[in-house]
């Protein structure tokens, strides 16, 4: 069974994906400030690669931000390059 879990502390937080118990991918971010979010990287494990995981971690994201009206700068190459390709997700964008 696999799922996406949000984990926080104070100073950021990461969607991770875990499938039987075990981190296969994560999307990490830090605040900064009490409404905007960085996104710092995103790392997905070999056996997942190409099946749209990264994407579902990103969604994840964005749900949350859009809830928490946060704005987000997506630091980690392929969270920006995601965004670029998704302009319905680009209003989460500072």
């Amino acid at each position: 069974m696999s799922e996406i879990k949000h984990i926080t502390d104070q100073k950021g937080g990461a969607f991770v994906y875990e499938q039987d118990g075990k981190r296969l991918g994560e999307m990490v971010y830090v605040m900064a400030g009490e409404t905007k979010l960085i996104i710092e990287h995103t790392e997905v494990d070999e056996s997942l690669k190409g099946q749209g995981v990264g994407k579902k971690l990103l969604e994840q994201l964005v749900a949350f931000v859009r809830e928490k009206q946060i704005k987000v700068m997506p630091l980690c190459p392929f969270a920006k390059a995601t965004f670029d390709k998704t302009p319905e997700w680009q209003d989460v964008l500072w």
